[in-house]
């Protein structure tokens, strides 16, 4: 939502029009200015520098193409609605060809097509804003991921810290839930990675991503990979309204699979996706490839989520499916890396992820209890990364950082 009260500059060299415009705009929670000829209104502009500039076409001196030309050399942001009594052709061309953001024949009939071109301006206005923002923001990310680069290129152990820089903190707190990480290299360098972001208050989506190789190369790509997502969330104000969280899912997966590609790294990786709706106590999530399937605990034991898909970074024009899962009252939600596999009895892939799920319905819930049952701690090298990402939703829920 916009904020209210903005501001707003209104030019009319007509007294009776332009105070009526002005005493409906002001009903309607507008800061107005107001001005009776082009120079007055250039000289207000430059003084208060509103939000949306409304000017009249046909004025004595500096007409309205003047004041819209002299506002854009100041601000070409700034947007200008023309209005006019006279629908010509040739008037309505020549303001849009010189950056008017509308044109309107008066006498406006009703005010309230005059307040929606307004909103729709400081819209577009906030957008234009948001985007210069995260604009700055890759900017700042990518000087910092270039020096990355280079610290690892000079030492695999400060390259290590460099990753645990870029993993999110842990744990995180929101609301009724926990949400906790580890990531246990089998080298100084892992393939394995995990993020979290919150676009509101009500969403918290996360994934976990295991990159096929080891080592230098593999971190390269983990790197790339929180570069490349970041971006694509921020761009397309991703994971943000329920009615699009499903399209979000297979968007973010779509365009990670096609930049991956692109960037011929020579890499693939699986992916675990994951939004967490923390008001209705939902799980969206989608599969890209990646074994284990996500596990849920809670009182009827361990049971792993359905889900199946391509992993990224193989195949274009890929689609991905969807799940929805209630997250209920004191149940925790798991997700490994295959590198979890290794570390388990011998046996099939079958009886790998059974002997999974006996362990974790019997070690209780939790990344800690989980990290026991496991016997992670017992493990001095790993064959393989192993990444773990733990959502546990309390019963009377957990205190915000």
């Amino acid at each position: 939502m916009l904020p209210s009260n903005r501001s707003l500059l209104i030019i009319d060299d007509d007294t009776i029009v332009r105070k009526s415009i002005v005493a409906y705009l002001e009903d309607s929670s507008f800061r107005v200015l107001q001005a009776d000829c082009g120079q007055q209104g250039l000289a207000l502009y430059a003084q208060h520098l509103p939000d949306v500039v409304v000017t009249d076409l046909r004025m004595p001196g500096i007409d309205g193409l003047d004041v819209l030309g002299k506002i854009h050399e100041i601000s070409p942001d700034t947007p200008v609605i023309v209005m006019s009594g006279v629908g010509v052709i040739a008037d309505v061309v020549q303001s849009l060809r010189l950056g008017a953001a509308d044109f309107l024949i008066k006498p406006l009939g009703d005010m309230e097509v005059l307040v929606h071109s307004i909103n729709k301006c400081l819209e577009t206005r906030e957008l234009v804003a948001e985007n210069q923002r995260y604009r700055e923001e890759l900017e700042v990310a990518n000087s910092e991921l270039k020096e990355h680069v280079q610290t690892l290129e000079k030492d695999q152990e400060a390259g290590r810290q460099v990753q645990r820089r870029l993993l999110p903190p842990t744990p995180v707190l929101r609301g009724d839930y926990r949400l906790e990480h580890r990531v246990i290299p089998s080298l100084f360098l892992s393939g394995d990675f995990i993020d979290v972001a919150y676009r509101s208050e009500r969403y918290m989506s996360f994934y976990l991503s295991d990159v096929s190789g080891h080592g230098a190369s593999s971190a390269f790509t983990t790197i790339w990979l929180k570069h490349a997502a970041t971006e694509i969330v921020n761009e397309n104000q991703l994971f943000s309204r329920k009615e699009c969280i499903v399209e979000d899912l297979n968007h973010w997966l779509t365009e990670v699979n096609r930049q991956l590609l692109d960037t011929r790294l020579g890499h693939h990786m699986t992916c675990l996706l994951g939004v967490v709706d923390l008001e209705l106590h939902l799980l969206h999530y989608a599969v890209a490839g990646h074994l284990p399937l996500p596990v849920l605990v809670d009182r009827s034991g361990a049971r792993f989520l359905p889900g199946k898909g391509r992993p990224l970074g193989l195949f274009p024009n890929q689609q991905w499916q969807a799940h929805e899962v209630a997250f209920p009252p004191g149940a925790t939600v798991l997700a490994f890396s295959d590198g979890i596999l290794e570390v388990m009895p011998e046996g099939d892939l079958l009886e790998k992820e059974q002997n999974l799920l006996r362990i974790l319905a019997s070690g209780g819930s939790g990344m800690a209890q989980a990290f026991a049952a496991l016997g992670l701690d017992a493990i001095a090298e790993s064959p393989d990364d192993i990444a773990i990402l733990s959502i546990e939703r309390g019963r009377q829920g957990f205190d915000t950082l």
